[in-house]
């Protein structure tokens, strides 16, 4: 499996980052984990492009996690694919409508299932194996963790693990516990007064127990610019002993 990052920013746009989107691909298999603006350009910059991707995964409904959502359909139907499903937590289903009301003349362009998942069972997007846990965030959303087609592993046991928007909590420790690359947002560095997200601080210390290989730093805001390192850093003075990095647009991870 290799995981793109697709958009390892924020809210608050910067040159270099667009917003959250990540992409996942095992073989002839690919999943889009959220779609803010921008990804849709570095979607199109990859070898799958966004005519190979027909599921998107969503970790919850800000803006920054589904503006592209609609450009991505119409640009499906525009290249002559006829099919997107979109996954996601309770209201995904009304996100959409409300979406389709606005731009009414997409309605029905393409074939678009929309599906509700909960927590409480692993389910398969784009041929993937996923668990869900809730977030501790403004709005209800989940993290997730994956396994590819080619894995026998339970989802619950993947190698990938992905935060989405939350604060650090024991949780989620616990729900990352073990794999092998774990992307957790990290939104501003410890000077930063802020919640419903971490900082490099709160996330070392909620991970100083958990076996993960590594952490990959992302939803970085503007005020993380040039402070990369001292934020991994900092992680790691607060208790976590793997592998940090800041994540970057077009990173790609092998799995």
């Amino acid at each position: 499996m290799e995981l793109t990052v697709l958009g390892s920013g924020s809210a608050m746009p910067v040159p270099d980052r667009a917003q959250a989107g990540y992409l996942l691909d095992d073989g002839d298999r690919s999943l889009l984990v959220d779609c803010g603006s921008g990804v849709l350009q570095r979607l199109a910059g990859t070898e799958t492009g966004y005519e190979g991707v027909s599921t998107v995964l969503l970790t919850h409904h800000h803006l920054d996690h589904v503006a592209a959502l609609l450009p991505l359909l119409k640009a499906r139907w525009l290249a002559g694919e006829e099919h997107l499903e979109v996954v996601g937590p309770a209201g995904t289903k009304s996100l959409v409508d409300g979406l389709l009301d606005v731009h009414d003349y997409l309605d029905g362009r393409i074939d678009l299932a929309v599906r509700e998942v909960s927590a409480s069972r692993p389910f398969a997007a784009g041929g993937f194996d996923v668990a869900a846990r809730e977030t501790r965030h403004s709005m209800d959303g989940f993290a997730y963790r994956f396994s590819p087609p080619s894995s026998d592993a339970a989802p619950a046991e993947g190698p990938l693990a992905l935060s989405g928007d939350t604060e650090a909590f024991a949780g989620m420790a616990r729900f990352a516990d073990g794999a092998d690359l774990l992307v957790h947002d990290c939104s501003f560095p410890d000077d930063v007064d802020v919640s419903n997200h971490p900082n490099p601080t709160s996330l070392g210390e909620s991970l100083a127990d958990a076996e993960i290989g590594t952490l990959l730093l992302s939803h970085l805001y503007p005020h993380t610019g040039g402070r990369e390192r001292e934020m991994a850093d900092g992680v790691r003075e607060a208790g976590f002993d793997g592998e940090v990095r800041a994540a970057t647009d077009g990173l790609r991870v092998e799995l």
